[in-house]
């Protein structure tokens, strides 16, 4: 079995972060270790909630782990909540980069054109050093635009303009970019890729469900990472996870007393497994 490591925070209520990553990986089959780098009573979308900052226990978990050779097929990291996370982070991939493995980015910060309350273009900055040497990083446009200091593409863009942005992304240092929200014709949204060694770039869509939900990100990340353990091509992966995003959140739409804070993935965690098999 296939053994990962993903590191962001826990939102104790509010389906995100590690209380998506944990669940949606182990389902497709992969043991998933976690470094917490922060616990929340509730997400940032709630009007109160508790925060208790991680940060320090982060190295002796590494010390820990290096002690006793544990070693992990990927390392996968989400929600990072400052400049000095990214700073552990970078040691982390120095110290733990799996042989034959995987480091897989998603560089949380940003939607909608805005950064995340806290976060600054100096983060941006530090966040583009730690997707250099990353093997997948998985941006939404406004984070892209960010790390690559360009102005945030609202609408009206074209395909040039995202293979534009998805070589200048690789060209941070990440082998593969992937952009997710990515929309060129109404009433559909999806993904696109490139692959700087082989030069290979792709796209796959699906409808666009009107409501929004938090979290949907994190599902799409975590699916699409679970798939490739599982051994799927990145762009069967990302077939498979943005079939189970739709799926979660069209489970969570048509029940009437759905919760406000998350979409009921779980609920969709058996489409996710008919992809794996039908993407293999």
């Amino acid at each position: 079995m296939k053994r990962i490591v993903t590191v962001q925070d826990i939102s104790c209520v509010g389906k995100c972060s590690l209380t998506v990553a944990l669940p949606v990986i182990s389902a497709c089959g992969v043991e998933t270790a976690v470094i917490p780098t922060a616990v929340l009573s509730a997400h940032t979308a709630f009007p109160q909630f508790t925060f208790r900052d991680l940060t320090d226990e982060i190295a002796p978990i590494m010390e820990s782990w290096k002690a006793q050779n544990i070693g992990f097929d990927a390392i996968y990291t989400g929600y990072l909540g400052s400049e000095r996370q990214i700073a552990l982070m970078e040691r982390f991939f120095s110290e733990f980069r799996p042989k034959d493995g995987l480091i897989f980015v998603d560089p949380v910060m940003a939607d909608n054109g805005r950064m995340y309350t806290g976060f600054t273009p100096e983060f941006a900055d530090r966040m583009a050093r730690l997707c250099a040497v990353a093997d997948i990083i998985i941006p939404n446009l406004s984070e892209a635009c960010f790390m690559l200091h360009r102005p945030f593409l609202s609408g009206g863009y074209s395909e040039d303009d995202i293979k534009a942005v998805l070589k200048e992304l690789t060209e941070l240092g990440a082998k593969t970019a992937v952009l997710t929200g990515v929309s060129f014709t109404p009433g559909e949204i999806g993904v696109a890729a490139y692959d700087s060694r082989t030069k290979a770039y792709f796209t796959y869509f699906t409808e666009k469900i009107p409501q929004s939900f938090h979290g949907t990100g994190d599902v799409f990340s975590s699916a699409c990472l679970g798939a490739l353990m599982r051994g799927l091509t990145l762009p069967n992966a990302l077939k498979a996870a943005a079939n189970f995003t739709v799926a979660a959140i069209k489970e969570t739409v048509k029940n009437p007393e759905h919760n406000w804070y998350g979409v009921d993935f779980e609920a969709a965690l058996p489409v996710l497994l008919r992809e794996l098999e039908a993407n293999r």
